[in-house]
């Protein structure tokens, strides 16, 4: 009988002991995994004397298919080659006030996977964030500021409503 009560304490204790490992290591697992922030890059804007002019040179001599906005190019994602990504590439008006307060030529558009968490942690962290989130059909937008003063676009992606819209409105991607 007591070759069973000291088998069965030290049963408990070593899942006990197993537990309290497993919870250790699994805490200190999760403050050292980081957030994904940035995933790729989602489009690229530059100003320019005139934008209908760049997109002509640029379909013509690059092969791009442009539109009114610029170009759409499409690729698969890394992570499951079934699904498609999207990046934008747009000319502006040199008089755009778009890429304000940044006084630069241009604007790039990182993608993101979860915009409103990466948000809260860019403002803890002191970056300067220019706007609220805006939310379209295709994705969630916000801008912020680097440390140089250009102003960047963030885009946490709809791929599946970008892609609706541009065939909706009849547009072509390059690829």
């Amino acid at each position: 009988m007591k070759k069973i009560t000291l088998l069965t304490l030290a049963l408990v204790t070593s899942f006990c002991l197993g537990l309290a490992f497993k919870s250790i290591a699994t805490n200190n697992s999760n403050e050292n995994t980081k957030m994904k922030r940035v995933t790729s890059i989602g489009g690229i804007f530059f100003k320019c004397q005139d934008p209908k002019k760049v997109r002509e040179w640029y379909q013509t001599h690059l092969g791009l298919n442009t539109n009114e906005y610029g170009a759409v190019f499409e690729w698969r994602q890394a992570e499951d080659s079934t699904k498609k990504g999207f990046s934008q590439w747009s000319p502006f008006s040199e008089k755009t006030k778009y890429f304000e307060p940044s006084t630069k030529e241009f604007m790039i558009n990182y993608r993101v996977e979860n915009l409103e968490a990466l948000v809260e942690v860019l403002k803890k962290e002191g970056v300067t964030v220019t706007d609220s989130i805006e939310t379209a059909g295709y994705g969630k937008f916000v801008h912020i500021m680097d440390i140089e003063g250009n102003k960047i676009e963030l885009w946490e992606p709809n791929d599946i409503e970008y892609e609706k819209l541009g065939i909706q409105m009849g547009l072509k991607t390059t690829k």
